[in-house]
């Protein structure tokens, strides 16, 4: 069974007031465009569709949109489980449509779907209970069986954690709770199907990029470690960070996808994609590969030491021609209201312009050149001096007198 992962879509969604709907539309087309090309079976989209429980109109039409295409008219199947950003019951208001296309909606954790069997050329669900869902596909000789936990707060679980718990305790008793939940749904597993687990979560060893990924762990007691993972699971899915990962330490390949879309200027130096696995019932290392995603506008940062003068050069130049900008230009002044709307004709794509004044731009030079070894600023000060920089012997002799007057000091 060939399998795309993706998640944290967030429809609706804007950039400082600025819309994305184009992008996601793209991306849209994209991501129908790869899936018939890869002969995709199953699309799982691991929650955080929307970006709010209350999304705008164009944002659910391109779900409804999404759903029907992935579809392809119920011959292939997609699951969709709710994030933190979802309104169960908005997400899940389509299933008696959404079915017919070959797509099954989880917005609670222990949401039954139903039976649903069209017949052996369509997507059927053969089998349902709270929170799984067992699929066959056309044309796939063995069936999925997906444990879909959506968003598990604590309310949706429908389990309290102790106010009276330490954090570490608290960390401990959710993700217990979540670890009884996927145990007991893993009854449900078969040797002979696809062994899949949905879910939307912060698991320990995942790295943020962001505040963008608004904390779905409050003071970290909403952290659920690997061990979590039931055996016999072949491959998680994982929705909520939006930088691709795998995380180590589970019984099972576990992935977050991250999102296709860059969201905030700090998702940078990563490419955004979805997952593509392909597994079989009796494999028990599946072959995982992320695809790149182009639809989505690059986030860049410009800084111009050199002042407005640098800014109007690059803009000329036809810089980052597709990105959305983030300035900040070093000025002896602040810059005026004039100089600002300036600045959004020459490029109406600079989200924010911000002012570099010296004294700012005293206190942030200093504050890296603390974070440097004293190597690093011997070469850097060495470098302004001179011209070039240091020979490596120089460099060592320089460190070999530096430890001497440590020892010294030390005696």
């Amino acid at each position: 069974m060939r399998i795309l992962h993706t998640a944290d879509w967030h429809l609706g969604r804007t950039l400082e007031g600025r819309s994305r709907q184009e992008e996601h539309e793209k991306f849209v087309d994209e991501l129908c465009t790869l899936v018939r090309d890869e002969a995709i079976d199953l699309v799982l989209i691991a929650g955080d569709v929307f970006d709010s429980g209350n999304p705008s109109a164009a944002a659910e039409e391109l779900y409804f949109d999404a759903l029907a295409r992935l579809g392809e008219n119920g011959r292939r199947a997609v699951v969709v489980i709710a994030g933190n950003h979802d309104s169960p019951d908005r997400l899940t208001a389509v299933q008696p449509l959404a079915q017919r296309h070959g797509a099954t909606l989880f917005g609670y954790p222990y949401d039954n779907p139903g039976i649903h069997t069209p017949g052996p050329d369509r997507v059927q669900r053969v089998a349902a209970g709270p929170g799984w869902a067992e699929l066959t596909v056309p044309g796939v000789d063995h069936p999925a069986v997906i444990l879909a936990l959506s968003y598990p707060s604590e309310s949706r679980l429908k389990q309290l954690i102790a106010d009276t718990l330490g954090e570490e305790e608290l960390q401990r008793s959710y993700s217990d709770q979540v670890k009884s939940w996927l145990a007991a749904a893993s009854q449900r597993f078969r040797p002979d199907a696809v062994r899949l687990v949905a879910s939307h979560l912060y698991m320990a060893g995942g790295e943020e990029s962001d505040t963008v990924e608004r904390p779905i762990q409050m003071g970290g007691a909403y952290t659920v470690y690997p061990s979590a993972v039931p055996g016999g699971t072949q491959y998680v899915a994982l929705g909520h960070l939006h930088r691709p990962q795998e995380i180590h330490g589970a019984p099972a390949v576990t992935r977050y996808s991250g999102s296709p879309l860059s969201f905030s200027f700090h998702e940078t130096g990563y490419v955004k994609g979805v997952t593509i696995v392909e597994v079989t019932p009796g494999d028990p290392a599946p072959a995982v590969r992320q695809v790149p995603i182009s639809a989505g506008r690059p986030l860049v940062r410009w800084i111009a030491e050199e002042g407005l003068a640098q800014v109007e050069r690059w803009v000329e130049e036809g810089r980052d021609p597709a990105a959305w900008i983030s300035l900040d230009v070093h000025v002896e002044h602040p810059l005026t209201l004039e100089q600002v709307h300036r600045l959004r004709t020459m490029r109406p794509e600079f989200v924010h312009i911000r002012a570099v004044l010296p004294a700012e731009a005293e206190v942030a030079a200093a504050r890296e050149t603390e974070r440097l070894g004293v190597d690093e600023q011997f070469a850097r000060f060495y470098t302004q001096v001179r011209g070039g920089p240091p020979a490596p012997e120089l460099v060592r002799l320089f460190l070999e007198l530096v430890n001497d007057q440590d020892e010294e000091v030390e005696a």
